[in-house]
């Protein structure tokens, strides 16, 4: 303090400091200061070390951090972030983690410190309200305990003019505020200078806050193992691998603590503690759902103690849903399937649900309109269920959600009738049934095979079969056949001699579209035994038309072509319009097989009216593509391609993708037969393409066999050979013995094109030998006539002509005079190019 002296004006001059109280000024005036006080910015607790799968989010915290940042396209720097997520997932680290970063940037970033103050939010007996958090804060920011004021509305003041002071001298502060229950606690805490920076944590989206919100979630396998391991390594040193020892056992355990950084670090110190204890110990120890959260335990954590706090934070609304929950076999649930579960509105359900997610007990799936919860949440929450059993009736619950998803797919099913006729008013067309199926898949396919189990054997025997038109529309086979085997030891275990004939029935339907014939083939026997015990002659007609198909596929054609027959003539009697359509279709195939071609035309021609007179559309578009083959076999091209330009497009209305394939596949056959080869190969590639998005193998290696036979005629061998080869290994793959003798065959005939004969001989060599262990003798002769023309051209005449000799025996026992001129015109070249090398 200083006088200017002369009676002039007195000047004060106060220095090295922050005043937020009275400075009195005057002449020969002593001020007694207070003892120095050292600001504490440095409460920052200490990072982990084991720190993994969170780069991305921090990299987005420190972005927001960033000083000046935020201001491009006119938008303000964000000052306030907000952090939330699930009890256990990680938050305090990543703030931590991220203002340590921050304070330690090479720019200087927050030259004036940090302040952390954890909240305890969701502790009832340690929560910080916001004036006692405001007192430590200010006592952090040197302001002496005298001059901090009482009520909340005046230490936010103080405290918010103390951190504008600073940021105004260049002294810039990271407040980090964690774990905030409510935006009332977290609040008063942040700054509004416009350059200080605050990091917010919270179990709960706080959207009141005026903050940039960062939810935050799971940690990915890898980062799970990575996590696992570091800890260990951290705990006991480097020389400490029971983690990448075990890769199998790591990865058992980061599954079945489903990403949840809390579990991972409990597990390693676990494993930590026991030194001997081997990986796969603990993760079997972790398989039993009823005592995992048990296991995921140490003396000062617990996963268990981490959800209570969220839990008991609950309203008695939001606890209830929460713990009806995980009744819900699926790996989501609806906002209709909650509101069964709760019996209450879609409305008052989805408030519910959004309590519940942004307490982040529960997360937003994709549609808006469904819901997730963590793996171990739901283990929590089933156990808070199981002992509010009575209170919640737990039991009607679990009813009414079955009862919704049985009567819902039964509706759908309407839909999805390809005849016309009564359609269920719950969905306004076949699309919003389909997108509903769609959504429930995975819902109605683990309903139906629990439920017998909890109860409910109704369920799962009504849902296998309401389902079975839905699974086999978007060829979902394996879960098919689950949920029939299912339903058929529910009929046995009750002596439903009905339902077991039907369930057998669309069990050998299922078991066909995996190529699993011969099972296929002994399913639908039974299914026909069952129904003939009963005097169901419908049924049975129905069993006798599968069993005919499964015939047909392992190549028992005169076996086929009896049942199909007795199948048409079982419909015409009961006057089944459809059925008899189906089976004359299937009779058609049948006669195909056997180079019956005009019976074949004759049976596709009337089922053709049958399905155009009762207005199926689905089974016109069959109609017409399987005449179109039975067309070019006789040589009627442009007409065969007409059938299959018009099946092509009947599905493609109908979005059958795997008939519009079929179609396409076809239609380039007959368009390669009149020379349109650039027209067949794009078919053939349209089809591949259908093939591949459905997962099609069996379809894929035909489209693959079809474009190569394309390619072959317009000279792209190279392409035509590469397409060969793939088809051949998708039919080893399948185990498909005829379709492997097929490519082998027509792999060797596009590799006698480019000159590579021994490769060529080699194939048919191959081919020959499938087609005789098949007992195909129409493929033996087509694999000797072209064995015989690649052993010609390495002019190996002798065994040629034996080939081409045998080729002819062959096709004249099969009446097959196409096959056989093609033959005997090759014996021909053959026995012609040996006379003239000889002479």
């Amino acid at each position: 303090m200083s006088d200017a002296g002369g009676g002039g004006a007195t000047s004060n001059t106060i220095t090295g400091g922050f005043f937020f109280h009275a400075v009195v000024q005057g002449r020969d005036i002593t001020v007694q200061l207070p003892p120095q006080i050292t600001p504490a910015l440095s409460g920052l607790p200490a990072p982990v070390s084991a720190f993994t799968g969170r780069d991305k989010h921090v990299e987005q915290l420190l972005a927001d951090l960033a000083p000046g940042t935020g201001s491009a396209g006119g938008q303000r720097a964000v000052l306030v972030s907000a952090v939330s997520g699930l009890a256990g997932i990680g938050k305090t680290e990543l703030a931590v983690q991220t203002a340590t970063r921050a304070l330690n940037h090479p720019d200087d970033w927050f030259p004036g410190g940090v302040l952390f103050t954890d909240l305890a939010g969701y502790d009832a007996e340690r929560r910080v309200p916001p004036e006692r958090a405001l007192e430590g804060l200010l006592r952090a920011l040197a302001i002496p305990g005298e001059h901090i004021p009482n009520g909340l509305e005046d230490r936010q003041r103080l405290y918010r003019s103390v951190l504008a002071a600073y940021a105004r001298e260049g002294r810039r502060i990271l407040v980090v505020v964690d774990n905030a229950s409510t935006t009332g606690q977290a609040s008063p805490l942040l700054p509004t200078d416009g350059t200080t920076a605050a990091l917010v944590t919270s179990r709960h989206t706080l959207d009141g806050l005026d903050a940039r919100l960062r939810d935050l979630g799971t940690l990915d396998e890898a980062a799970s193992t990575a996590l696992l391991d570091q800890a260990l390594r951290h705990a006991r040193g480097r020389q400490d691998t029971r983690i990448t020892d075990d890769p199998q056992a790591a990865t058992v355990i980061a599954r079945l603590c489903a990403g949840l950084p809390l579990a991972l670090r409990i597990a390693a110190a676990t494993l930590a503690a026991a030194p001997t204890r081997p990986a796969a110990s603990l993760a079997a120890a972790l398989q039993a759902e009823h005592t995992r959260l048990d296991k995921l335990a140490r003396p000062d954590r617990a996963v268990r103690a981490a959800f209570d706090l969220s839990y008991q934070y609950l309203t008695p609304e939001q606890a209830r849903l929460f713990r009806l929950l995980p009744l819900n076999p699926g790996p989501d649930v609806s906002t209709d399937g909650a509101a069964h579960l709760a019996d209450t509105g879609p409305d008052q359900a989805e408030t519910l649900l959004q309590h519940l997610a942004e307490a982040h007990l529960i997360e937003p799936s994709q549609p808006w309109g469904r819901w997730r919860m963590h793996d171990l949440v739901r283990l929590y929450a089933d156990e808070h269920g199981r002992t509010h059993a009575t209170p919640d009736q737990r039991d009607n619950a679990r009813t009414r959600l079955f009862t919704h998803y049985q009567d819902t797919t039964q509706a759908a099913d309407t839909h999805l009738d390809t005849l016309p006729g009564p359609r269920a008013p719950h969905f306004p067309d076949r699309a919003a049934a389909l997108q509903w199926l769609d959504a429930e898949h995975a819902n109605l396919t683990a309903t139906a095979t629990t439920a017998p189990a909890l109860g409910h054997p109704a369920t799962t025997t009504s849902l296998a079969f309401s389902l079975a038109p839905y699974l086999d529309y978007r060829r979902y086979f394996d879960d098919w056949i689950t949920l029939t085997t299912t339903a058929l030891t529910v009929f046995r275990e009750f002596g439903d001699r009905h339902g077991e004939g039907a369930a057998l029935n669309n069990l050998g339907l299922a078991l066909q579209e995996v190529r699993r014939f011969e099972e296929a083939i002994d399913t639908h026997t039974q299914a026909a035994a069952v129904y003939r015990e009963l005097g169901d002659r419908h049924g049975e007609g129905q069993a006798l038309g599968n069993l005919g198909l499964a015939l047909r596929q392992v190549r028992r054609f005169e076996e086929a072509i009896d049942t199909h027959t007795q199948a048409v003539a079982v419909f015409r009697e009961l006057g089944d319009r459809h059925g008899e359509g189906t089976e004359l279709n299937n009779l058609g195939l049948a006669l195909v097989e056997v180079r019956r071609f005009e019976e074949a035309i004759d049976a596709h021609t009337q089922d053709l009216a049958v399905f155009r007179e009762l207005g199926d559309r689905h089974g016109e578009g069959m109609a017409l593509n399987n005449l179109g083959n039975a067309l070019r076999e006789v040589g009627r091209f442009e007409e065969a391609i007409d059938a299959h330009t018009r099946a092509a497009a009947v599905c493609l209305e109908l979005g059958d993708r795997h008939g519009e394939g079929q179609a396409l596949n076809n239609l380039g056959t007959a368009l390669r037969e009149v020379g349109r080869f650039e027209e067949a190969i794009d078919a053939h590639t349209q089809d591949l393409a259908v093939c591949r998005e459905l997962g099609d193998r069996h379809g894929e290696g035909q489209a693959l066999n079809n474009l190569g036979i394309a390619l072959r005629k317009v000279g792209r061998f190279e392409e035509a050979i590469d397409a060969h080869t793939q088809d051949l290994a998708v039919c080893r793959e399948l185990g498909d013995r005829h379709g492997e003798g097929m490519a082998l065959n027509n792999l060797g005939n596009a590799l006698r094109k480019v000159g590579r004969f021994e490769e060529a001989i080699d194939a048919h060599t191959q081919d020959l030998a499938v087609f005789r262990e098949l007992g195909d003798r129409h493929g033996e002769g087509m694999a000797l006539n072209n064995l015989g023309n690649a052993l010609r051209e390495v002019r190996r005449f002798e065994e040629a002509i034996d080939a081409h000799t045998r080729a002819v025996a062959v096709f004249r026992e099969l009446d097959d005079r196409h096959g056989e001129g093609a033959a005997l015109t090759a014996w021909a070249i053959t026995h012609n190019e040996r006379w003239l090398r000889r002479s």
